[in-house]
C-alpha cells in the first residue's frame, strides 16, 4: 500500500493552517487551493503578484504548476480543475487567462467554477486533482 506524502514547493511559504499545499498517494495528487501569492520571500509575509484579476489568476495557475511539477506531475496529467472567484464579473477575463496558459494541453481537465468569499485582496483561487501514470 502506498504512503500518503505532502508535496511543498520550495517557492511556497508554509499555510496558513495545518494543510499541505499538494498531497499525493499512489498515483493521485490533490493541489490545494492556491492563490496569486508570488513566489516566498524568507522572512517576508505573502505577497499578492497585483490587484489585477490577469495578474492573480497567472500566478495562481503557475503556483499549482509548481505543486505538480514537485509531485512529477505536468498539465497532461490534471483530471479536474475547482476555480474559485469573489466576483462573478470575473468570469469572462479569468476564462481568457485560462484559456491563454492552457493552449497547450492536449485535453483540457474538467473544470468547475465557482463564486465565493476570499481574504482581501485575493480574487481567485484553483485547486486540482491530477492523476500520474
Amino acid at each position: 500500500m502506498s504512503r500518503k506524502t505532502a508535496v511543498t514547493p520550495p517557492t511556497h511559504s508554509a499555510p496558513p493552517a495545518r494543510f499541505s499545499h499538494g498531497v499525493r498517494k499512489g498515483n493521485v495528487l490533490q493541489v490545494a487551493g492556491q492563490v496569486g501569492f508570488l513566489p516566498a520571500v524568507p522572512g517576508e509575509p505573502p505577497a499578492v503578484a497585483g490587484p489585477s484579476l490577469r495578474e492573480q489568476t497567472v500566478q495562481t495557475l503557475r503556483n499549482v504548476e509548481s505543486v505538480l511539477t514537485e509531485a512529477g506531475a505536468g498539465w497532461d496529467d490534471v483530471m479536474m480543475l475547482r476555480v474559485y472567484l469573489t466576483d462573478v464579473a470575473h468570469f469572462a477575463e479569468m476564462n481568457a487567462v485560462y484559456d491563454e496558459y492552457l493552449a497547450d494541453v492536449a485535453v483540457p481537465p474538467a473544470r468547475t467554477t465557482v463564486y465565493v468569499g476570499l481574504p482581501e485582496g485575493l480574487l481567485v483561487e484553483i485547486d486540482a486533482l491530477a492523476v500520474l501514470d
